[in-house]
């Protein structure tokens, strides 16, 4: 009975918990929330001061007295209070109502969880979700999620591989029958990313960047490999400070220098999914070869990372469209739809 009641006044959203980005979806409405999972709080008191694109505007930047986080890391919470904050944030945002009925945020929650996450780690997602102020909170395995998001039919027999190169976690997984047949999931993607940037230019340039400098060089200029329709190299100006002399300096840096520095990264991705196509049963191979393997995640959208897949797996490969919100529809979708909610949701919860 309460559950009815609490169903008529508040919304129902799938979540995506992201290490880089937070996307939320309401139900009926589609996605509303698309923030960086950021969380800027007072260091002694622990007083929230701001969440999301204007908490990741003072990394690197705060006083002492403030402190900018990243609450998830490798794709699981680092620090629970932050995370629990930032998700009732978030859950109060979308219940804010304007009209004659008031709404209650008691909502049902679907979350996206990395595939190789412990019992321990779950509970800790669940517990955030339900202190949050969710009356029910159900976790869906990323590969999952994406691949309901993406408009397959999980629970047809043919196979379906699907990759998920997030901000945290790299999640490779073999779908049929509901249920994910074979997995891989490596705490290799876009932070990894950003780091070797990092390193190099360190290493190759003696030049100390930012996370956030770092991560824009990959989303302007970043590729996985040279590009034939490139008539010219693409380039960009890059400004930190010169370690041999302390001062601040300005470089110019070629999309070759990140290509470079990406590579390793980027080979251990594919090298995963390679390994993992071999140890595929025969009988979902051919399903493989019909369909292709399909990538989503912020780090499908890395140039030409489809190809470089596709020209050492020997199969087709094809991003997702739109790959960002890939998990959080997907989280959506079971929610609408019980049978597949308690088919495909993680089970061993609290609820």
């Amino acid at each position: 009975m309460l559950d009815f009641i609490f169903g008529f006044f508040s919304h129902d959203i799938g979540i995506d918990l992201g290490t880089a980005n937070t996307l939320i979806y309401v139900l009926g409405k589609g996605i509303v929330i698309r923030e960086p999972s950021v969380v800027a709080r007072h260091r002694k008191t622990k007083r929230i001061l701001a969440i999301g694109t204007e908490a990741k505007k003072m990394i690197g930047k705060t006083p002492y007295t403030i402190e900018a986080i990243r609450p998830l890391k490798d794709g699981v919470i680092s620090d629970f209070d932050a995370t629990a904050a930032m998700i009732r944030h978030y859950i109060k945002a979308v219940h804010e109502s304007h009209g004659l009925m008031p709404k209650i945020p008691r909502p049902r929650v679907a979350v996206g969880i990395p595939s190789g996450v412990t019992e321990v780690e779950r509970r800790a997602v669940q517990d955030a979700c339900l202190s949050a102020g969710a009356r029910s909170a159900y976790l869906i395995e990323e590969p999952m999620a994406g691949a309901i998001g993406v408009g397959f039919n999980v629970e047809d027999s043919s196979g379906i591989f699907i990759v998920d190169i997030g901000g945290g976690t790299t999640e490779i997984a073999l779908i049929s029958l509901g249920g994910i047949v074979m997995n891989k999931s490596i705490r290799v993607a876009g932070d990894e990313m950003d780091q070797a940037i990092i390193s190099y230019m360190r290493m190759r340039h003696a030049l100390l960047i930012g996370e956030r400098t770092a991560e824009d060089l990959k989303i302007n200029i970043g590729s996985a490999m040279a590009m034939s329709d490139n008539k010219k190299d693409k380039a960009a100006v890059v400004r930190g400070r010169d370690l041999e002399s302390g001062l601040p300096k300005s470089i110019k840096v070629s999309d070759t220098d990140v290509r470079e520095a990406l590579s390793p990264v980027i080979s251990q991705i594919v090298e995963t999914v390679a390994d993992l196509i071999e140890e595929v049963p025969p009988e979902l191979i051919s399903d493989i070869l019909e369909k292709g393997i399909v990538i989503c995640g912020g780090g499908s959208m890395l140039n030409g990372i489809d190809k470089l897949l596709a020209e050492r797996v020997k199969m087709p490969v094809s991003v997702a469209e739109d790959p960002m919100t890939a998990v959080v529809r997907g989280c959506a979708k079971v929610l609408e739809d019980e049978k597949l909610l308690n088919q495909v949701r993680v089970t061993g919860g609290l609820r």
